[in-house]
């Protein structure tokens, strides 16, 4: 797939992204939903300005659980005419503290595929109930722990459109599964990640290319984990740090992603 990284519509985009505009008004609302017994908590935005069904983004986060920075990112979004739900994968109030409390929350569900899986198709069961919704064009996009979560949906066979995984993790146990992704896949990393090692990324680019997936993986230079995220520092002797210029290219490339995949 090739992206059309023209600087005009980048502008427009990045413009568009981060201010509402004349016409719109973004709305949203936070709401209880279920996985089997477990009750989850969900953030949907969205433009009321647009009329009619719409694409929509199911959006994954980090190691700690649905934050504002989540949020955020859904309501710039939604800004661009999507429909934008933040996901839950832990489960209502389980928000882990960053370190190892919230790592040892992710391990059980890096562990336990079965269990990540069923809670990320429930966020996109979730979001196809949207009166708003086309249900034939949605797309998702994970950040760290949600790459992986992202991935998994695609995994299982989840008609989505598009994948995009930022600074996410690549690992998997059962890289057959690949074959039944339907969408095309972004990767968006950190060239200094030291979260993923080598190795993994390799074998990632291998599970795409031997299940035949439409893939890219964009590698930002001198670049960290967490790089789109302001909370994680500038100290790049750290393996977290925030990297203003990656993660406004990373947007760009994320935005362009969606509106060819979706159309929007």
């Amino acid at each position: 797939m090739r992206f059309k990284f023209i600087a005009a519509i980048a502008a427009g985009l990045i413009a568009a992204g981060l201010s509402a505009g004349a016409n719109a008004k973004v709305r949203t609302k936070s709401f209880d939903y279920k996985q089997a017994s477990v009750t989850l908590e969900g953030y949907i935005a969205w433009d009321d300005a647009v009329k009619g069904k719409r694409a929509g983004v199911l959006v994954f986060p980090t190691y700690t659980g649905p934050s504002e920075f989540e949020q955020d990112v859904a309501r710039k979004l939604a800004k661009l005419g999507y429909v934008v739900m933040v996901a839950d994968i832990y489960g209502k109030g389980i928000r882990p503290k960053a370190g190892r409390e919230a790592g040892e929350e992710m391990a059980k569900y890096m562990g336990e595929r079965t269990m990540l899986r069923a809670r990320a198709e429930a966020g996109l069961d979730r979001l196809l109930e949207e009166k708003n919704v086309n249900a034939s064009m949605v797309a998702t996009i994970g950040y760290c722990f949600g790459g992986a979560a992202a991935l998994e949906l695609g995994r299982q066979g989840a008609d989505v459109k598009g994948i995009v995984s930022l600074h996410g993790t690549l690992a998997n146990p059962t890289p057959a599964d690949a074959r039944n992704i339907k969408g095309h896949v972004l990767v968006l990393h950190g060239a200094d990640d030291p979260v993923t090692p080598p190795k993994q990324i390799e074998d990632f680019k291998e599970e795409m290319k031997n299940a035949g997936v439409d893939m890219t993986y964009v590698t930002y230079s001198q670049t960290r984990h967490s790089f789109t995220m302001p909370f994680a520092g500038n100290d790049n002797t750290k393996a977290s740090a925030y990297n203003e210029r990656s993660a406004k290219r990373a947007w760009i490339a994320m935005v362009d992603f969606l509106h060819e995949t979706l159309g929007n």
